[in-house]
């Protein structure tokens, strides 16, 4: 007896510590990125999950475009259209919202799970009597049901607690036969699958992996507000380029009229007249080929804003800022190579990955241990003639409590050895990837620094060159009216003239788009246009 009381003692002593286990699990379910806690967040404080629609704009409401009529653009108006409208962007947007379902869908494993079952049997059985003479026909009802409520906590601890009862009637007892149970199932990994760590990886994982389809969004902004830049201004260019084109054919027409004259007073040949007929003529196709780029680039504007109402691409496209040099100042270029390794969305999505392979090298090296579980069941039993009796007996003395190991362990564990390299060679080849993209990076920072440089100047060369060949026309133009020159020379002049004013627009319209790209592959596009984009945070590096 006393050997009893001390069993049930002990029994009472592991309800008690298991119940205490329950609320320290729980604590690890009860995490939640939103309530602020951030000891388990891989990612910086912004990384939260935009919708489709949740990409901040600063000021957005100034660029909204009219539904109808002729468009008059500032590039402001124009990025801030692609920002809003742009439909490949739209369908970028849904790319972090999808990898979220991932994080949730990995966060469902711990999620409790309730489950149930109700059943209702017949059995009729033909025995032999016990004189053997005959047989006694008996006919058994059986009615179970079963609820229970399943738990899978981090921490590797798994739990089950149900309640069970079944009603046995045979025809030939007086009272049927009432059971009523209930359990508690505890499991506890003690190697494989112990801890939080290993347990939440998978949870971790997909969050980077949400992290770095956000980064991915950024870098695609980007490259969205550099392809609306250099179409803004190649549409600025093709605009100037057709008015430079009409100035041209107006003064090659007017040297047409004035070879005419020449011609029909008798002061000049009428051979010089092909000359001239010609020039119009080159001039005339010129402007057609203007013309048309301008229309294509029309079209190439129009597609990137996508403009609110119908039909948007017969709307005539006007620009109000022609192109013009802006005040900008380069910093020293190792100032733009750090910025660049600390901005450019690629290295932040290399450095995010390198974290989502450490967290793996983490899993698989849990994975090579073996699996040992300690388990512990624990029931109360009640027996009646009826349901309600039956639960009014579970404080009896009926209980039943099993405890023990469970141990399983590959000989040769090749899968878990196999996974485990891998992941080791995938964290090395991560680190060698964020190495030769700081190289690559700063590669194109560098390259881009040039370009800046180089075309600015040409600014100023392209400028000194146009204003020569003013003079040369004129001079030129002066000699003929005199007589000592010709047409075909003044031709060659004005159409020297033509194309270097042209080039001079262009050096600016060049300038304009290496600055765009050197901002682009620096990562501070969206900063200096005013964007506040998901991402604009930089990410520690984990090595």
């Amino acid at each position: 007896m006393k050997t009893m009381n001390r069993f049930k003692k002990r029994i009472g002593f592991i309800l008690i510590l298991v119940v205490a286990t329950l609320p320290m699990s729980c604590i690890f379910m009860g995490y939640d990125k939103k309530s602020g806690d951030t000891s388990l967040s891989p990612y910086p404080d912004d990384m939260d999950v935009y919708s489709p629609d949740e990409l901040v704009i600063e000021n957005a409401g100034e660029g909204s475009l009219p539904d109808s009529g002729p468009l008059r653009i500032t590039l402001n108006d124009a990025i801030l259209s692609a920002m809003e409208n742009n439909p490949s962007l739209i369908v970028e947007r849904f790319n972090p919202s999808i990898q979220k379902t991932f994080t949730d869908e990995e966060r469902a494993v711990f999620d409790p799970v309730l489950g149930g079952e109700i059943s209702a049997g017949r059995n009729d059985v033909a025995n032999q009597g016990i004189t053997g003479r005959g047989t006694i026909d008996t006919t058994t009802n059986v009615y179970a049901g079963t609820i229970s409520l399943k738990e899978y906590f981090p921490t590797g601890t798994f739990m089950e607690l149900g309640f069970s009862s079944s009603v046995t009637d045979v025809d030939r007892s007086d009272d049927p036969y009432a059971k009523a149970r209930v359990g508690l199932s505890v499991t506890q990994s003690l190697l494989r699958g112990y801890g939080t760590e290993v347990n939440e990886a998978r949870i971790q994982q997909s969050r980077l992996e949400t992290a770095i389809s956000i980064y991915e969004l950024r870098g695609f902004s980007e490259t969205l507000v550099a392809q609306v830049e250099n179409a803004y201004w190649d549409y600025a260019l093709a605009q100037r380029e057709i008015e430079i084109v009409e100035e041209s054919l107006k003064l090659a027409n007017q040297q047409l009229v004035e070879t005419e004259e020449m011609i029909r007073v008798g002061v000049m040949a009428e051979a010089e007249l092909a000359a001239v007929q010609a020039e119009v003529a080159v001039q005339k196709q010129a402007l057609i080929n203007t013309k048309s780029a301008l229309e294509s680039n029309r079209i190439i504007l129009l597609r990137l804003l996508n403009p609110p109402g119908e039909s948007f691409w017969n709307r005539e496209v006007s620009i109000v800022r022609p192109p013009a040099l802006p005040e900008a100042e380069l910093d020293d270029i190792e100032e733009h190579v750090a910025v660049a390794k600390r901005m450019r969305p690629e290295i932040n999505q290399a450095k995010l990955d390198i974290q989502r392979q450490e967290l793996e090298v983490v899993r698989t090296k849990n994975g090579m241990l073996p699996v040992m579980d300690l388990f512990i069941n624990l029931g109360k039993t009640g027996y009646a003639d009826s349901f309600s009796g039956a639960v009014d007996d579970l404080p009896g003395d009926n209980y039943d409590v099993l405890v023990g190991l469970n141990f399983e362990q590959p000989i040769r564990n090749r899968s878990a050895k196999a996974q485990r390299r891998r992941s080791l060679l995938k964290k090395n080849q991560a680190e060698k990837i964020l190495e030769n993209l700081f190289q690559l990076v700063e590669l194109d920072i560098r390259n881009a620094y040039i370009e800046v440089n180089r075309t600015r100047e040409q600014i100023a060369a392209s400028a000194a060159t146009r204003k020569f060949q003013e003079e040369k026309l004129r001079i030129e133009t002066e000699k003929f009216r005199v007589g000592r020159s010709t047409n075909l020379l003044v031709a060659q002049a004005q159409r020297d003239l033509l194309l270097n004013r042209i080039n001079e627009v262009n050096t600016v319209v060049s300038y304009l788009k290496a600055l765009t790209s050197f901002y682009r592959l620096e990562g501070s596009l969206l900063e200096r246009r005013g964007i506040a984009a998901p991402g604009r945070k930089p990410v520690d590096d984990p090595r």
